[in-house]
């Protein structure tokens, strides 16, 4: 009797685990998931969003992640056009499917940086990448998010989780992790060596995080801005995150309602989401360091103008 109920309270953390690892991560559980949830999503518009013009003809579709997108495509300033097939920013890429692999393959990429903290890597588990690719590790801190999860939703106590997440306390966790993209040294060298890759490299190239959206998004609107798209499409691509993830983290969401762990699962939307008030933190955080976003990219990352002008050459034309 003792060695069952062992077993029944392995199984009951077990589950716990695998609920909030999937929260965090942005992943379903195994045990929670729909059967059409291999099955390609198309992109839905929830509230938050405000998608680029065509942003839909820029999303590589696959079975095994949701937010994959080339960054190419977008009007410049001065007319021109970024270019199309040269980098590309994605969500997790450990559950890719054969299908997918090929899909990825076509890319031509040379290289895959991952975002991620040994955290997500250890528990969602490392890329599924085309045969002679592997991953570059380039960690950017999640400030305690994964933490935050596991506390909260691993409580399983409705009046924890509104303690620690109600009251607009989730979205003002996630201004304080855009804050850190700008305040943590750590974090600028690796956002600055993922855009000096970028300029020095004359091949695909593809960085991700979990969810695309946040350490992604921001990379991604630092490189649109650095080569001259207006801020206005920049901030359209950033807040794309939304169309592309509403249907699958509404999963996500139900699958931790239906396992027990939250009452209220809405209190994770605003981790889910990406938001202009986020964005907008990071940006304020850089003028107020550094005087403005254009000193945020040359004393705050170090990119020095030749680095600039081989973005541009890279990425337009």
């Amino acid at each position: 009797m003792r060695i069952s109920r062992a077993r029944t309270r392995t199984r009951a953390r077990t589950a716990t685990g695998l609920a909030v690892c999937a929260l965090a991560l942005g992943t379903l559980p195994a045990w929670a998931a729909p059967s059409e949830a291999a099955a390609p999503m198309a992109p839905t518009a929830p509230s938050h969003t405000v998608a680029a013009p065509e942003t839909a003809a820029r999303h590589v579709p696959l079975q095994g992640a949701v937010n994959v997108r080339d960054v190419g495509g977008y009007r410049t300033y001065d007319g021109e056009r970024v270019r199309e097939g040269r980098v590309f920013r994605a969500d997790g890429l450990s559950k890719l499917t054969d299908a997918d692999l090929g899909t990825v393959a076509g890319l031509g990429l040379k290289k895959v940086i991952d975002f991620r903290v040994p955290a997500e890597v250890r528990y969602d588990g490392v890329d599924r990448l085309p045969a002679g690719l592997s991953p570059t590790s380039r960690p950017i801190t999640d400030n305690g998010l994964f933490t935050q999860l596991l506390t909260a939703i691993g409580s399983r106590d409705p009046v924890k989780q509104e303690e620690m997440l109600g009251d607009g306390k989730a979205a003002a966790f996630m201004r304080d992790v855009y804050r850190t993209f700008v305040t943590d040294a750590a974090n600028r060298a690796q956002f600055a060596a993922t855009l000096r890759d970028i300029a020095a490299s004359r091949s695909p190239l593809l960085y991700h995080c979990t969810s695309g959206k946040d350490r992604t998004g921001w990379t991604t609107y630092l490189l649109l801005r650095l080569v001259g798209v207006p801020e206005r499409t920049a901030a359209g691509d950033y807040l794309a995150s939304n169309t592309y993830r509403a249907a699958y983290d509404a999963k996500v969401r139900e699958a931790l309602k239906q396992g027990g762990l939250m009452q209220n699962p809405d209190l994770i939307i605003p981790l889910q989401e990406v938001r202009p008030d986020y964005l907008d933190t990071a940006l304020a955080e850089a003028t107020q360091r550094y005087g403005g976003f254009q000193d945020y990219l040359t004393k705050g990352l170090g990119l020095d103008a030749r680095t600039i002008l081989k973005l541009r050459d890279r990425m337009v034309g």
